[in-house]
């Protein structure tokens, strides 16, 4: 689990912010859960913060999973107490630190045995950069071609548009009868969702750590998203932040390349902490979120965009539906990335080319009712391997007498 060494930044270069930025604006307003690794252990442990305090909760629940599966986890993790493991800064600082104090705890993503699970093309944008994808075919100066005569053709506010609805049918057959129909079309407007899974069981890596793309690819992106925390009922319980990164240039080759795009080391990034749903913060506060972020690369490019929820083409609960129920069970829940409005297209070497990550990119996703993720951009080759699994983890808490 060792932090690789930046290339290209000072080496005490505090890229990944501060807590204030990491932690809700509301902080002392919400209930928090997430996870550190606790070298006393030697091993994950639940946590809460409150006034800027990590407070360990593994003495009454073993893992996030036993927490979210709970009548009320909110009203449980609010009234739990336990000994202080820290200050939420100075875990924050050695997670991020290049060379980390591994005597002392850092963060981890903040779910554990839920399921890694993402939807999408649920926004109108991101469905017309799919199509994109597919018809260039990993080609970037084709792309923009094909983008300025497709808009032309059919529009992007189509965020309005129910998927499966008599009016998306209509929608669909004129598409044929012109040639430009797509799969990706297909779950953009069509009855069924795209959800497929992003990353196996305990692979997510969290805030302050490198974020992975294939060194052979030529064209890719991050994916900033809301994601909800499901228990296996189906009832929403939570909501972070995450990183769906995709390699655009695999998956323009053919969509049945998706799990080479989209699940690589290190290329789910949750984060840094569930907010987990009360009287203050739930679904309809989720709906009307927006998510900003911000890209800094060393050869000085910026790019900053939002994704704003309410111009999603499908309710989430809809999609929490679709992912779970008498069709597909979840016994331990799951992690669902509700998919981004975010396709850039912004040139960054050449006209035309549009926009891919390079080593050492800063990936900012923020939303002030959830805090702030940050990555630093790596190849997946190079990040720390994931080497804690689940049979890890299980002989862990009963080494600790925690099962």
């Amino acid at each position: 689990m060792t932090v690789p060494r930046p290339r290209g930044l000072a080496a005490d270069a505090d890229w990944f912010g501060t807590s204030a930025e990491a932690l809700p604006n509301d902080a002392d307003d919400g209930v928090l859960l997430g996870r550190i690794w606790d070298p006393s252990v030697d091993g994950p442990s639940p946590v809460t913060v409150r006034g800027g305090e990590v407070i360990d909760i593994s003495h009454r629940f073993a893992t996030v999973r036993d927490i979210c599966e709970l009548p009320d986890p909110a009203a449980t993790v609010a009234g739990l107490d336990g000994p202080r493991v820290g200050g939420f800064e100075d875990i924050l600082a050695n997670t991020g630190a290049v060379t980390r104090d591994r005597t002392r705890p850092w963060l981890l993503a903040p779910v554990d045995l839920q399921a890694l699970k993402a939807a999408g093309v649920t926004f109108a944008v991101s469905m017309i950069e799919r199509v994109i994808e597919e018809r260039a075919r990993g080609d970037l100066a084709l792309a923009a071609d094909i983008r300025r005569r497709m808009l032309a053709d059919i529009g992007d506010d189509l965020h309005s548009l129910t998927p499966g609805s008599a009016e998306a049918e209509g929608l669909k057959n004129l598409l044929v009868a012109e040639g430009i129909w797509s799969q990706y079309l297909e779950v953009g407007i069509g009855p069924d969702a795209e959800i497929f899974t992003k990353g196996q069981i305990l692979s997510a890596v969290g805030t302050a750590v490198p974020v992975g793309v294939l060194a052979a690819s030529t064209w890719n992106n991050p994916e900033p998203e809301v994601t909800l925390i499901i228990q296996s009922s189906g009832r929403i319980v939570g909501a972070t932040l995450g990183n769906d990164v995709n390699l655009r240039d695999v998956e323009g080759r053919s969509a049945l390349l998706l799990p080479l795009a989209k699940d690589n080391n290190a290329s789910c990034a949750l984060g840094p902490m569930i907010r987990l749903f009360d009287e203050r913060f739930g679904l309809d506060r989720v709906r009307e979120l927006e998510v900003s972020l911000k890209v800094r690369g060393v050869d000085g490019f910026q790019l900053e965009a939002v994704s704003e929820m309410t111009r999603m083409s499908r309710d989430p609960e809809a999609l929490v539906r679709q992912l779970i129920g008498p069709h597909h069970q979840y016994p331990d829940g799951a992690a669902l990335m509700l998919g981004t409005m975010f396709a850039p297209i912004q040139d960054r070497d050449r006209p035309g080319e549009g926009f891919t990550h390079k080593v050492d990119d800063v990936v900012r996703i923020s939303c002030p009712a959830l805090g702030t993720l940050v990555n630093r951009v790596r190849y997946a080759e190079e990040c720390a391997p994931w080497q804690f699994g689940v049979r890890d983890l299980m002989g862990n808490l009963v080494k600790r007498g925690l099962l």
